[in-house]
């Protein structure tokens, strides 16, 4: 599918919500709010069910700034990685498909690739996540792409590694803003990486350290896994009624 996400003019403010639960993951989407932050008439939405004080992983604690109830029709949804019970909340997973089905772009990074899923989101489309998991995209109707840092499908754009947040980010600037506010988004920042060991991915680190990352990771992956396929098809059945 081709990128369908239509430009916003500067003079109108640009409207981004980022989940946050309890259990979720700061760095993947530290990238994105940190890209869209530094731009020029952005209005950034922590979004959670409430705004009490939550912790993330590792240790972040934190709050929303705008309750599920409270949050206005936004540009751009971004979810990270969030516990497998949330991603089987019907009232997050209603949430995000009712926010998502008017924003014009929708970033998921790592595991928050499986909530757009479970939702019935990515039904057909091409998407990527933590290569831990990308197989298990297809239990949520997704097409895993392998080795895609970040895969743009429609208004959808997930990434993988977690540096994928900010490429994300980038790439939705750049189309909904121009190309020009990306640049400068990422000089301000100095968005340059070097990673120091050069292991940051599975071709990069080889066969035995990828294969202890994904046993590491199993526990995790697992509950992840079959609490997103529950969802979808449960969503699935009642899309079909």
């Amino acid at each position: 599918m081709e990128t369908i996400m239509t430009p916003i003019p500067p003079e109108q403010t640009l409207k981004v919500a980022i989940l946050v639960c309890p259990g979720f993951v700061p760095m993947d989407v530290f990238g994105a709010h940190t890209v869209f932050g530094i731009s020029p008439n952005v209005e950034i939405h922590l979004v959670g069910k409430s705004t009490d004080e939550l912790m993330g992983v590792p240790t972040w604690p934190t709050r929303a700034t705008t309750s599920f109830a409270d949050c206005p029709d936004v540009d751009v949804l971004v979810v990270g990685a969030i516990p497998h019970e949330v991603v089987d909340d019907d009232e997050v997973l209603e949430f995000f498909k009712a926010k998502a089905a008017s924003a014009p772009a929708v970033i998921t990074v790592c595991g928050g690739a499986f909530l757009a899923g479970a939702a019935g989101l990515l039904d057909g489309r091409r998407a990527t996540t933590n290569f831990q998991m990308l197989d298990a995209l297809a239990d949520v109707g997704a097409i895993p792409i392998v080795g895609g840092r970040i895969v743009i499908d429609g208004k959808f754009v997930s990434a993988g590694p977690v540096t994928g947040s900010f490429e994300a980010a980038f790439a939705v600037l750049e189309r909904l803003r121009g190309i020009d506010v990306a640049k400068m988004a990422e000089l301000t920042i100095e968005y340059d990486p070097r990673p120091p060991y050069g292991v940051g991915t599975p071709e990069l680190a080889g066969p035995e350290m990828t294969k202890a990352s994904i046993e590491a990771y199993g526990p995790l992956a697992t509950a992840i896994r079959e609490h997103a396929r529950r969802a979808f098809l449960r969503h699935r059945t009642a899309a079909s009624a």
